[in-house]
């Protein structure tokens, strides 16, 4: 850790003798960290923020929940060698859970080219900074010299890099480590569309109308070993996004992921940070960083899969309702079979005070499909909450959450399965 504040010291103060400006202005064609960034897509083409030379952002994200949570099961004892019953649930109770800490850098190296890089500083699953990603975003293309460039670049943007894939619109409102300032909820969705591939992006965007085409490798690290197994990913987005009256906006996106073949696919797999309900559902062998998935579901079509999701979002004066209706079918590299599985999620939220000061929040989501070739399985949760921004840049939220698991089978230690209970999170985002 003392490499990397030393490194992020002389950062600062490098980057501030070349810019002379704070390090937490605003860059051009980005999202913001703090409650400017809730409800932020892709991001926008219109240059609100002139370009003045190199500069370089830095920001951060902290999250820290206190967890209190019981969770039981009706799985059949089955032991192992040492005469553990592995069915048997982690005994948890109320306590503060590992603070996820981010650190957020941007840099304007042109006018229209920035170059994003995050590091997850503190996270569930790894206990060392690690890299999630970095990309360069061209919504210009001046050193082409090209008017007919430029006339194109108005409307598009691309991408490439390292980079959180853009397949639909959940992953914008998710909890990524310590960012959790665009999640109106402390847990993700069950099944947590979200991975980083290496790749590259294109976007086009007027007048409403959005596309994306992407292009990565498939998988969440390069590789050239396995080639007959390796597959190129190709992801696909269209939707509308508009305003239709002063206080009614309107987004309806669909998007689809495929790939043929893959070493180790984690379209389903790919959030390496960890889910907020610690060791819930989880037997008695379980770690906090070992296990860090808990509460979450997934399909486990790491050879091939093909994904569809359909996510309208409509905000009404103070009103909001994002939904995402979704099907996976894909399977592992020791199956013969494909595997259907579906989700529905539903999110309803209400601002309301001086600024969109509080809200309020409920969501339904559900998740059912093919365990095996012959065993069906659904999960299904309800999170009630709402949040208080204290500032812009600090954000407190309370969440009731209650998953069932219904129709697992009896050796499984989800047979019988659910938790339930409060969880309170405190974030910071700059």
């Amino acid at each position: 850790m003392k490499p990397l504040i030393i490194c992020l010291s002389l950062l600062l103060i490098i980057s501030q003798s070349l810019t002379g400006q704070t390090l937490q202005s605003d860059m051009q064609f980005w999202r913001p960290y703090d409650q400017r960034g809730i409800n932020v897509f892709e991001t926008g083409k219109a240059d609100t923020v002139a370009f003045d030379g190199i500069k370089v952002r830095v920001g951060g994200a902290f999250a820290q929940q206190f967890q209190s949570l019981s969770h039981s099961n009706s799985a059949t004892a089955r032991f192992n060698e040492g005469g553990v019953n592995l069915n048997q649930l982690m005994d948890i109770g109320s306590g503060f859970n590992l603070a996820t800490a981010n650190l957020n850098l941007d840099v304007a190296l042109a006018d229209g080219i920035r170059l994003n890089l995050v590091t997850y500083l503190s996270s569930r699953h790894h206990p060392e900074s690690w890299v999630k990603g970095g990309y360069l975003q061209f919504d210009k293309l001046k050193f082409l010299n090209s008017e007919v460039f430029d006339q194109i670049m108005e409307r598009v943007t691309i991408k490439v890099g390292h980079m959180e894939i853009n397949y639909g619109d959940a992953h914008f409102r998710r909890s990524d480590n310590g960012n959790a300032f665009y999640n109106p909820f402390v847990g993700n969705y069950i099944m947590d569309a979200f991975t980083t591939e290496i790749g590259g992006e294109v976007i086009y965007q007027h007048e409403g109308l959005l596309a994306v085409a992407s292009v990565t490798g498939g998988e969440i690290q390069g590789g050239i070993t396995n080639p007959g197994r390796r597959k190129p990913t190709f992801i696909g987005k269209l939707g509308y996004d508009k305003y239709v009256a002063d206080d009614v906006r309107v987004r309806l996106t669909g998007s689809v992921y495929t790939t043929s073949g893959s070493v180790s696919n984690t379209l389903w797999g790919g959030d390496r940070a960890g889910s907020r309900y610690y060791l819930v559902m989880e037997n008695t062998l379980a770690t906090t960083a070992g296990n860090f998935t808990s509460g979450r579901f997934n399909p486990g079509q790491r050879d091939n899969v093909t994904a569809f999701v359909l996510n309208p979002f409509v905000k009404v004066g103070a009103l909001e309702f994002f939904g995402n209706l979704e099907q996976s079918k894909g399977k592992a590299a020791n199956e013969t079979v494909d595997r259907k599985w579906n989700q529905v999620g539903a999110d309803l939220l209400y601002r309301f005070g001086a600024q969109d000061k509080y809200y309020m929040a409920a969501r339904y989501n559900q998740v059912s499909g093919e365990l095996t070739a012959d065993v069906d399985a659904s999960i299904n949760r309800v999170q009630v909450g709402g949040g208080w921004f204290i500032t812009k840049n600090v954000l407190a939220k309370v969440e009731y959450v209650n998953q069932k698991y219904q129709d697992f089978p009896g050796l499984d230690i989800r047979n019988g399965g659910k938790f339930n209970g409060l969880m309170i999170e405190g974030v910071i985002g700059f």
